[in-house]
């Protein structure tokens, strides 16, 4: 894989995150661009009409989203497709991800999302029910490898304490996953805190 390959992103999106730690061993140039700031989304613009991170760019082609992109990469580099069971999983973070993510950006809307309306009602009972089933899927030994499947789950759970959106400390496996992933120098070298 040559160094045509563009990431662009932000070192705080859980979304972005899960790539650059999947994409460590490719040759690549990670592009930092911060999506609230009108010029990067109008650079982004010409390319992504979505004006959503991550992005990708590869010898021309745009590849937009991070499971588009998983799947671009898992294509080109003749790498084992997910199971539909993993799928499922994936589609579960990514759930409680877009949920937490539309929260955190109505909170800083100035919105009080703690407000006993319909729409954060559904937002929080999905994130509970979710933590819920993946914790069962880590009893079941679903993330036992580190793999796309397991690093998005980390990227969640960590963002999630970083930014103090959900209380997660009750999920005893997913905790114990997390200080186990939360050792390896890539997770260190993509901290959003940093």
């Amino acid at each position: 894989m040559s160094a045509s390959m563009q990431l662009y992103g932000s070192t705080t999106s859980p979304y972005v995150r899960r790539l650059r730690i999947y994409m460590q061993e490719l040759e690549h140039e990670f592009i930092e661009v911060d999506i609230f700031n009108s010029r990067d989304r109008s650079s982004i613009a010409i390319d992504n009409p979505t004006l959503k991170i991550p992005m990708l760019k590869h010898d021309g082609q745009v590849i937009l989203d991070s499971g588009v992109i998983q799947q671009y990469l898992q294509q080109v580099l003749t790498l084992p497709q997910l199971s539909w069971d993993e799928r499922n999983l994936l589609t579960s973070i990514d759930a409680v991800n877009d949920s937490l993510v539309q929260m955190l950006i109505l909170s800083r809307s100035e919105i009080d999302t703690s407000s006993d309306k319909m729409y954060f009602r559904i937002q929080r009972e999905r994130m509970d029910v979710v933590f819920a089933h993946l914790e069962k899927a880590a009893e079941q030994g679903a993330f036992e490898q580190w793999n796309y499947l397991s690093i998005s789950l980390y990227c969640l759970l960590d963002w999630v304490m970083f930014r103090a959106l959900h209380d997660i400390s009750s999920f005893s496996l997913l905790n114990k996953l997390y200080h186990q992933w939360h050792q390896l120098a890539i997770c260190h070298q993509t901290d959003p805190r940093q």
